[in-house]
């Protein structure tokens, strides 16, 4: 990590974004275009991410697969509206040990295709429904303007696949991932987002509907982070999922997919970022809690990494990540900026004087200086950083919700909905017509993300072309 210091997020927040990611050594860039290292410690943060949602996808009956990198474009074609939707995305292979190949095969950029093409071969009868599957992968997306983490060529992410013998089971399915994803991000992430559905011209290629989460980041634009499809039939007739039913009529499997990506590390630096660095919550940081011995000669250094080291024992013992920061030739201010550009949460300062003290003192990142600091006994430091450590995480919930409040506007006007979409968020009423949203997108640049789950109170007229309307929106300029 170099010693300079970071832009200013108030200033140049694409630039303050793009040299943190670097900085602090999460990712970096790949000879190919659009794509992207990810660095051990970016990775660790990802591996926490995988255990927070693979922990609450088994315990909903979910069970890991794992499906094929390459697809038959012919199975791609056989959904029209997928196809449609992702040809202007695909990577194509067509040639393969140094010959044509006889069909092209495209790189996946996503897999219910394949896993309908399989599933059409497995399900036979009710009895093997449902099918509740899940994959850790990595997809390919060819686009043409990308970020690290938000938007490259490959990003990796889970994608759930599942099929039932109803309507009813798959749409309670379809809703019940958007749930635990929006659980997820509040209390492992520290991310309130709004639950909502997608309208027509923003939802999957092949869904029905599609459910997402959208979060606000720290710059007031909206980052949508994770989706929920039903897909009804489409693919099931497509690719002839068929099951028999207890009466013994052949019947169309009803299905769904959902997926969370690496994009929401993005949304987690963006989120809780400041100009020091990252700021990342204790649930999910790689690195809970970071201990610096301080001293002056070796006189003082032996008794003071003796104790240190004792100190890191007793917090492992306690379940938590920590790493004891005995970097020779670095002096503990440097340590101190280092920590902080990387966001551990907790750093824990002890030298000659805390010894002798027999204490520590404990600074927290989510308060930088002087106000995130406290003394706490070497006896109880275990349980005063589970206490401390809890309350960084709710601080920061607390924090980025305060900050989407403070920036959503209730827009009864269309001067008033393209004033709001400047600085964050617009709620208004909106009749469903495509018009009025392609209207919006075109003069403000910003898109309808959601239409929340929490239904309108009242009734009103559409922010746009005043017809009558039930319905609410969330409008915002979007990465």
């Amino acid at each position: 990590m170099t010693g300079e210091k970071l832009p200013s997020r108030s200033e140049d927040f694409p630039e303050w974004y793009n040299q943190l990611v670097l900085k602090a050594e999460l990712a970096d860039y790949a000879p190919v275009r659009g794509c992207m290292v990810i660095r051990p410690y970016g990775w660790a943060l990802w591996e926490n991410i995988q255990q927070a949602l693979d922990r609450r996808f088994k315990a909903t009956g979910h069970e890991n697969a794992a499906f094929p990198l390459f697809i038959p474009r012919s199975l791609i074609e056989r959904e029209k509206h997928h196809v449609e939707g992702f040809s202007p995305e695909l990577a194509v292979v067509t040639i393969g040990g140094g010959e044509t190949l006889p069909e092209p095969l495209v790189v996946r950029p996503t897999s219910e295709t394949i896993i309908g093409h399989m599933w059409s071969k497995w399900i036979h009868s009710y009895r093997d429904l449902p099918v509740l599957m899940n994959q850790w992968n990595n997809v390919v997306r060819w686009e043409l303007r990308t970020k690290l983490f938000l938007r490259t060529l490959e990003f990796y992410w889970q994608e759930g696949h599942t099929a039932h013998a109803t309507r009813e089971e798959a749409e309670a399915e379809t809703r019940q991932m958007l749930d635990i994803y929006a659980e997820f991000a509040a209390s492992e992430a520290a991310i309130p987002v709004i639950p909502g559905r997608k309208s027509e011209a923003e939802k999957f290629a092949g869904a029905e509907t599609t459910y997402s989460i959208e979060a606000m980041m720290g710059d007031g634009k909206a980052l949508q982070s994770g989706t929920s499809h039903f897909l009804g039939q489409n693919f099931s007739r497509a690719f002839d999922v068929k099951y028999l039913d207890p009466a013994g009529q052949l019947q169309y499997c009803w299905t769904t997919s959902w997926g969370l990506s690496t994009r929401f590390i993005g949304a987690i630096i963006m989120v809780h970022g400041d100009d020091q660095g990252l700021v990342l919550p204790p649930r999910l940081a790689p690195i809970e809690a970071v201990i610096v011995p301080i001293f002056r000669h070796d006189a003082e250094r032996a008794a003071v990494l003796e104790a240190a080291r004792r100190l890191r024992s007793e917090l492992v013992q306690a379940g938590r990540r920590v790493k004891l920061d005995d970097r020779e030739g670095l002096s503990p201010g440097w340590k101190f900026n280092d920590w902080e550009m990387r966001g551990v949460p907790l750093r824990i300062e002890l030298g000659p004087k805390d010894l002798a003290n027999r204490s520590c003192v404990l600074a927290r990142r989510d308060r930088p200086g002087q106000p995130g600091k406290s003394v706490a006994p070497l006896d109880e430091l275990p349980a005063a950083a589970a206490r401390l450590l809890a309350d960084i995480q709710q601080s920061l919930y607390d924090r980025a919700l305060a900050f989407r409040q403070a920036h959503t506007r209730e827009c009864r006007t269309y001067g008033e909905l393209k004033a709001a979409v400047e600085t964050g968020f617009a709620v208004a009423f909106w009749c469903g017509g495509s018009g009025c949203e392609a209207t919006v997108k075109e003069e403000t640049k910003a898109t309808l993300r959601c239409i929340p789950l929490e239904p309108a109170a009242a009734s009103g007229a559409c922010v746009v072309c005043g017809r009558p309307s039930g319905e609410r929106a969330v409008f915002g300029r979007a990465y």
